[in-house]
């Protein structure tokens, strides 16, 4: 008996503060709450997406780049190997 009073007695002081919070925040316009809250989380939400898209295409550049990289180095290795074989095959 005497835990369900406890847990009753919390329950109530948890809901009494969000109540004062939510007075506090919003005064008498409760209605405007659960708009303002669903506008926070559309607003997050498009900033995470936002956040995501940058990073996908940060990625995709880098990724692009350094490809790039690598097959100029591949092209000037095999320049340098095609002018190393004549001269070679020409001293012996």
């Amino acid at each position: 008996m005497a835990r369900d009073y406890d847990s009753q007695l919390l329950e109530s002081v948890a809901v009494r503060r969000r109540r004062m919070r939510d007075a506090l925040l919003f005064g008498a316009q409760r209605g405007r709450r659960t708009a303002d809250e669903r506008l926070g989380k559309v607003f997050a939400g498009i900033a995470i997406t936002a956040v995501l898209c940058a990073g996908c295409v940060g990625w995709s550049f880098l990724q692009h780049t350094l490809a790039n990289q690598k097959a100029e180095q591949e092209k000037q290795q095999r320049q340098m190997q095609q002018y190393e074989q004549p001269t070679k095959s020409a001293n012996p």
